[in-house]
């Protein structure tokens, strides 16, 4: 039997997606052997890394004024890569911290020039995203604000974007494709694969095309985002399995309706299972503040550990894994991105009230 995957990376992929790929693993197309078999130069990877970059523009709205790139990695080594490739000579970043992904950035950020912090919740556990009037821009232009869209461990997300004065990059890891946003705003988006998208060993980048154009000369030539937009990402042997099963979930999400029919389907999601939390009279406990709740990672707690620690067990019989918060928190998360079913959640919601009865 199929488990409920409530991991936060790697997450659960749509059973329809997994089954076309379990189908065509050893036969693609008729041809006796594998996409991973298959080169990278060849016409059918040729169509596979075509209909991956056409899905992601028509889901997200890209222009022809962005590239759109796969990089090795994941969303960790573009922490570095966008500090070599786009801070200026002497110049600065802006950051929005908001938790430990966006720290993490900001580590590797320090290492190429100064780390401005102009927002953060760390002083009260993360438990928000800070309001955008209070935010601190300096007055000159930063090299690039940096802001991660929602937050994995912590469990908070923002509503809505800022409108910078710098080119504003987001990491969106754990939200991309999970609602409908507008990306004019930003000059690049990155995300790895393994929660919305796919596999996991991917990035996908979408960087303005002007903003290429300022990587010094000595990056390496692995480090520079030019050398995959120039080569399609084909400079190299890419990671063509996790680009053939993020065009097999691409396409998915264009066969449901797209990014509007997404977003419906995740608002319900995070509704009933907040609705959960809010009506146990204290038992169940978000310590997010409501206005920056995530829609795709919802955290809370339990009267105490030993009861967190039953939960996790006895849900796990019951078919459904993942659960246990995030080591440097604690607590149960629940992390419902897209492939997760409303069945799915349905079944969690109605687990917590027999386990509140049972333990109450």
């Amino acid at each position: 039997m199929r488990v409920v995957n409530f991991s936060a990376g790697p997450a659960m992929l749509p059973t329809v997606v997994m089954e076309r790929a379990q189908a065509e693993f050893c036969d693609y197309k008729g041809t006796g052997c594998g996409v991973m078999e298959h080169s990278h130069r060849g016409p059918l990877f040729d169509e596979i890394l075509a209909r991956a970059i056409g899905n992601v523009r028509e889901i997200l709205g890209v222009s022809d004024a962005y590239d759109v790139v796969f990089i090795q990695g994941g969303a960790s080594m573009q922490f570095a890569m966008i500090p070599m490739n786009f801070m200026k000579p002497g110049g600065y970043a802006e950051f929005a911290d908001t938790g430990t992904w966006s720290s993490k950035a900001m580590k590797e950020a320090k290492l190429f020039g100064e780390v401005k912090v102009i927002a953060s919740s760390k002083e009260d556990k993360y438990k928000y995203i800070p309001a955008f009037d209070t935010w601190q821009p300096s007055t000159a232009e930063a090299s690039y604000l940096h802001i991660t869209s929602n937050n994995t461990i912590y469990g908070t997300q923002y509503r809505d974007f800022p409108t910078a004065n710098s080119p504003m990059i987001a990491d969106m890891s754990s939200d991309i494709m999970s609602r409908r946003f507008d990306m004019n705003k930003f000059a690049m988006v990155y995300a790895g694969a393994q929660k919305n998208l796919g596999p996991s060993g991917l990035a996908l980048c979408i960087i303005r095309k002007d903003l290429i154009a300022r990587t010094p000369a000595n990056v390496p030539t692995m480090l520079r985002y030019e050398t995959y937009t120039a080569n399609n990402s084909l400079y190299n042997t890419p990671p063509t399995y996790g680009i053939y099963m993020l065009a097999l979930v691409t396409d998915w999400i264009r066969e449901i309706g797209g990014i509007d029919a997404i977003e419906k389907i995740n608002d319900a999601k995070a509704a009933a299972l907040y609705s959960a939390i809010d009506a146990s009279e204290g038992y169940y406990n978000c310590p997010v503040r409501p206005d920056s709740r995530s829609r795709m990672n919802v955290v809370f707690r339990l009267p105490n550990e030993e009861l967190e620690a039953k939960f996790v067990k006895e849900a796990k019989a019951a078919g459904m894994i993942g659960l246990k918060g995030h080591r440097s928190v604690g607590g149960i998360r629940a992390s419902i991105y897209n492939a997760v079913p409303m069945e799915g959640v349905e079944k969690l919601v109605n687990f917590m009230n027999d386990f509140k009865k049972a333990n109450g």
